[in-house]
């Protein structure tokens, strides 16, 4: 049975914000599901679909339902309740 708090991100392998993203969330021994749209028809076709046609990634997912995309790191530290310092 998956983590409830797991994030989803929806991502590209050439995409810089996406390892960048990931990096983070590894750090931070956050859980996730990487998702790769260039991959996976159903997901890019959600991924179009909250970004008003678009196929903006990184594309994250939370357990309450909202989305970042594209988040900096301040934004996602922020999301998850991280302290930066």
């Amino acid at each position: 049975m998956p983590n409830p708090n797991t994030v989803i991100i929806y991502v590209t392998e050439w995409c810089f914000d996406c390892r960048r993203a990931r990096k983070f969330l590894d750090l931070h021994q956050v859980p996730y599901e990487w998702i790769n749209i260039d991959r996976d028809p159903k997901a890019e076709q959600y991924v179009l679909s909250v970004n008003r046609g678009m196929r903006s990634v990184p594309t994250i997912v939370f357990s309450d339902g909202s989305i970042l995309v594209e988040p900096s790191e301040t934004q996602l530290a922020n999301k998850l309740g991280l302290n930066r310092s």
